[in-house]
């Protein structure tokens, strides 16, 4: 009973103590959530005080929003599609955090961003096919696209339906390799994806990855 009452003036004075703060932390973001009108800002990778998505997210110095409403944060920076990308910075309110959540709320470790070979196991997902894997066919592919050809990409052998939007992350065994930019095919017939590779990303933005504890 005394180490109890002990233990509780030592917090009582803490808490009346000038200049002793508790940290606090806002609501988490995971790598896979998504933000904006139709889920267009896919959290592709995690960086201090914000993330990475698709350019499709919006042009910079735009608001980025909560299916809610609530103000997310501000792009700070975007490209598209040539290639497509954008660096979001979150509020106070938010913390983004190094793990990916998958479809089923599963979290995966982030562990880095180093390259797998080609012919790798990777794994993806979209909001109409759930989380899928198959092969990391190559590297510096081109993707045409009615604003033109996109060149330096992954290209893999994850099959996508249409309405799929694009920025989610491509996930190899603890390591991001890049963000969906686009896909052909379905996965009825067989299909492809194409990545921005996410190293690429947060050289141009002078980013680091935030990986897990």
């Amino acid at each position: 009973m005394m180490r109890r009452i002990s233990l509780l003036l030592i917090f009582g004075l803490l808490l009346s103590t000038p200049g002793v703060a508790f940290a606090e932390t806002g609501t988490p973001i995971y790598v896979g959530d998504s933000f904006g009108t139709n889920g267009r800002c896919t959290v592709g990778a995690a960086v201090p005080g914000g993330f990475v998505t698709s350019g499709t997210c919006g042009s910079p110095g735009e608001t980025v929003r909560a299916a809610n409403g609530a103000v997310v944060g501000t792009i700070r920076a975007s490209t598209h599609p040539i290639p497509s990308s954008a660096w979001v910075s979150v509020t106070s309110a938010w913390e983004p955090v190094g793990v990916l959540r998958v479809p089923g709320g599963r979290d995966l470790p982030v562990r880095g961003s180093t390259p797998v070979p080609v012919g790798s196991q990777v794994c993806g997902f979209g909001g109409t096919t759930g989380w899928r894997c198959g092969t990391l066919l190559g590297r510096n592919a081109s993707l045409s696209l009615p604003q033109g050809t996109v060149t330096g990409l992954l290209v893999t052998s994850i099959c996508f339906e249409p309405g799929t939007p694009p920025g989610s992350p491509l996930y190899a065994n603890g390591q991001l390799q890049g963000i969906l930019l686009g896909f052909s095919g379905n996965c009825s017939a067989g299909g492809r994806s194409y990545y921005v590779p996410i190293n690429e990303i947060l050289r141009r933005y002078g980013l680091t990855l935030l990986t897990s504890p």
